[in-house]
């Protein structure tokens, strides 16, 4: 590899979706082929843990026995498979159970700096990993634990300076680490956000001298940067980085946590910036993640398109169209055809993330939170994205992919616009109008059916059963929502009700995008309902 050293993936198996073990096993067959030497399986409590039985209660699990086998799969094909857990924040299906709320929980989904009972848990995550992995390197997370010290471990002990908390927290970890034979690496942003007022990036800017001394000597600090196609960017971040005494891995992203639909045009940029800046400051340990956000929705195959331009970018093979011949002979399918997926957020450019196949999706008929979207469109922009997509249903190994994306285009065909059509024949009274529209909210349902028939034969495919659950209720909701609709509007047309009290407001931006934009939103409770929290 040019510059490359390390180059890895990581595989979130926390956000719903725990991909089943014959799934991994196919994919580190690519990624072998692809020139990968390193997997993490992010884990956030779907890991068996000795002694905590609430540790991933319903969740899917990997068991001992599962994880020896995933480890030896990865052996044998020159993979190490390295644990990537958490050891302070995004444990919040953990500490939703008493078991874990009532001892070890500060805020949230942070764990409780300083109680006993957390490092007695932690010790018990060790020795899972001990046990079932070969490798002894470790990723123990630590990121984005914003409101560490700020709950319960406040009312204990008062306010203290938060650096303070890190630290020792983060010498209990390491000592742990230590006893167990592992080398840990963690996710370096909680330094930079407390020396900058909540700020992760800060290129350029100086570190305070006990964010440096916080962090031990043998801890590897990984950068994360999945946001910016622009060189000079990494290349300050990587500076500012450099001012600790640690190793420096970097973390790209594969987008496809955005909804069902990944974005590689923007993902394989942000990469081709990031490893010229890697290779040119001396970074030379890099993985890729594809987080997997609110659900899991987009699957875990199509991000193969950015996982190979990385591959080839860390060879110093910068030549598309040699890439794309490549890419090609592994998968039996051209770049154009995964790149057709993007079409269905209508994504103009690969310098975008926008996300209108989910929000629009859930987007409620009646409230029309996001609406104003849609004007000046027709609908009819999903039915040609839904005809890019007809090569990819062709393909024996990935056709269930395009399948999937072609069913959601079918339901947007309609949906997309129905809410403020129905909006806009309601104002004015036009009840004609309004039952000329109750057909398609019958139709829609169908639609709705069909694409969750397909979306649940994807995840079967990929996934173990846990998870989905969500999804039933997502999308059994959103179906029985439009029935309602459509019994409203009926009613209404045969004079049985006075109104609808949610037509008869106005559209109000909900975001600053102006009208017939598409934004990114990625939270179906935000999109689906108008109070979302208690």
């Amino acid at each position: 590899m040019d510059k490359i050293k390390s180059l890895g993936v990581m595989l979130d198996c926390s956000r719903d979706a725990v991909y089943s073990v014959e799934t991994l096993k196919t994919y580190f067959d690519l990624l072998a082929k692809m020139g990968y030497d390193s997997v993490q399986l992010y884990t956030e409590d779907t890991y068996e843990a000795e002694g905590e039985p609430y540790f991933g209660y319903l969740r899917g699990r990997y068991s001992k026995a599962e994880l020896k086998e995933i480890d030896a799969a990865a052996k044998e094909r020159g993979l190490e498979l390295i644990p990537c857990i958490q050891t302070l924040a995004h444990l919040g299906g953990l500490t939703r159970w008493r078991e874990y709320w009532a001892s070890c929980t500060d805020t949230g989904d942070i764990l409780l700096a300083g109680e006993e009972r957390t490092y007695r848990l932690i010790e018990h995550m060790f020795q899972t990993c001990a046990e079932c992995f070969s490798s002894r390197r470790i990723n123990i997370g630590m990121d984005e634990a914003h409101m560490v010290g700020l709950g319960k471990y406040l009312d204990m002990h008062g306010y203290r300076n938060r650096f303070e908390i890190l630290s020792e927290h983060l010498r209990r970890v390491g000592e742990i680490a230590d006893k167990y034979g592992f080398k840990p690496m963690m996710w370096s942003d909680m330094f930079f956000r407390l020396a900058n007022k909540g700020e992760y990036y800060c290129a350029g800017g100086n570190i305070p001298q006990e964010a440096i001394d916080l962090v031990p000597e043998n801890m590897e600090l990984i950068y994360w940067d999945y946001y910016s196609q622009d060189k000079s960017h990494y290349d300050g971040m990587i500076k500012a980085h450099k001012q600790f005494r640690n190793r420096i891995v970097f973390a790209g992203g594969a987008h496809s946590w955005e909804g069902f639909a990944p974005f590689n045009r923007y993902s394989i940029e942000a990469t081709r910036a990031a490893m010229r800046s890697c290779a040119e400051n001396g970074v030379d340990d890099v993985f890729f993640t594809c987080w997997k956000d609110d659900g899991a929705e987009c699957s875990l195959f199509a991000s193969l398109p950015t996982l190979f331009c990385a591959a080839e970018f860390a060879r110093g093979n910068y030549d598309d169209e040699k890439i794309a011949a490549k890419f090609r002979k592994l998968t039996g399918l051209d770049m154009d055809a995964f790149f057709a997926l993007e079409k269905i957020n209508l994504c103009e450019s690969a310098g975008e993330i926008k996300n209108p196949c989910k929000y629009m999706l859930y987007n409620d008929m009646f409230l029309g939170i996001y609406d104003r979207t849609a004007i000046g469109h027709s609908g009819q922009e999903f039915a040609e994205a839904r005809r890019y997509l007809e090569r990819g249903t062709q393909s024996r190994r990935f056709g269930y992919i395009f399948k999937t994306l072609a069913s959601l285009c079918d339901v947007l065909e309609i949906k997309f616009t129905l809410g403020l059509r129905t909006r806009e024949a309601y104002r004015p009274g036009d009840k004609q109008k309004l039952l000329g529209l109750a057909p398609e909210y019958a139709e829609l349902e169908r639609r709705v059916q069909k694409f969750y028939k397909q979306f649940r034969a994807q995840w079967d495919r990929e996934c173990k059963p846990n998870g989905f659950e969500k999804h039933d209720i997502r999308l059994g909701g959103l179906k029985a929502r439009i029935g309602h609709c459509r019994e409203m509007l009926e009613e209404y047309c045969a004079g049985k009700r006075a109104d609808i009290s949610p037509l008869n407001e106005d559209l109000l931006p909900a975001e600053e995008e102006k009208d017939g934009c598409s934004v990114l939103t990625n939270s179906w409770l935000h999109t689906a309902t108008i109070k979302p929290l208690m």
